[in-house]
């Protein structure tokens, strides 16, 4: 078997929280047997430290290794979102841009949430610099995927919410840096595709796909267009398989199936 993530995100922990969606997750993963779980942030709905608590109790029970970085609910509302904003993510997990590096994969977590935005995001020319550093440590052969809240894909379905500032020089950027796969959240609806399905570029560019998975969570259940599952990526020789699982019948289903091929990789000198 090659290299497996399992893909959730927006958890929304403390939000209209069903105990058989745990429960469910919690048996998918042991069926999929993950080499790593990756959480593209809004593990919370209001950033309070009971909330980040149960979402680490919650990620870190599935028995696999896990990658989170935050999101813009992971902050909270209160004045503390401008003088320590952090803070109670901060306790539970060691980074906001971790790094897991195996033979098989090298994932980089990337910060993307601006305190004084409400709901936008964005990546600084540092954190793109510190993202390409840490993705140039892949071993060779690695697939190397960039994980950020914020979505550089334009969602399936009409949303309200802004992709990543310069969304463009971010792509740019990680794609330039080796990236292969680069992962978010933040719309609750699932998108998928390769960079040079939607964006021309040079002869000779490398594929990038780049997808979005929707929300564990369910906190606006009214809401229209805001879907509920998550995403598995695998490695399977040449081709990156990318399988989208929705919430139906108190299971995970499979409901699409997508397979790209890789970036070919040189080995280091």
């Amino acid at each position: 078997m090659g290299a497996r993530i399992l893909h959730v995100s927006d958890l929304h922990i403390g939000a209209h929280e069903d105990p058989a969606v745990e429960r469910a997750l919690q048996a998918f993963a042991a069926r999929e047997q993950p080499e790593l779980v990756v959480a593209s942030g809004d593990l919370t709905h209001r950033a309070r430290r009971e909330q980040h608590e149960r979402a680490a109790e919650l990620l870190r029970g599935l028995g696999f290794p896990v990658l989170a970085v935050p999101g813009n609910h992971d902050i909270p509302w209160a004045f503390s979102r401008l003088t320590h904003p952090f803070a109670e993510f901060d306790r539970v997990w060691p980074a906001r841009e971790p790094v897991y590096g195996s033979s098989t994969l090298h994932v980089v977590g990337i910060d993307s949430v601006r305190p004084w935005r409400q709901q936008s995001g964005g990546v600084s020319p540092a954190g793109l610099a510190r993202a390409a550093e840490r993705l140039g440590r892949a071993e060779p052969g690695a697939l190397r995927v960039a994980v950020l809240h914020h979505q550089l894909l334009g969602a399936p379905w009409r949303t309200y919410k802004k992709p990543v500032a310069r969304r463009g020089d971010v792509l740019r950027a990680l794609a330039d840096a080796g990236a292969e796969l680069i992962v978010g959240g933040h719309v609750h609806q699932s998108a998928v595709a390769e960079r040079r399905e939607f964006e021309v570029v040079a002869d000779g560019s490398q594929p990038v796909v780049v997808a979005v998975a929707p929300g564990i969570g369910h906190p606006r259940p009214g809401r229209a267009g805001e879907a509920r599952g998550l995403h598995v990526y695998e490695v399977e020789g040449t081709t990156l398989a990318v399988r989208t699982h929705v919430w139906l019948d108190g299971d995970w289903l499979l409901t699409g199936e997508r397979r790209y091929g890789r970036r070919s990789v040189s080995p280091r000198p």
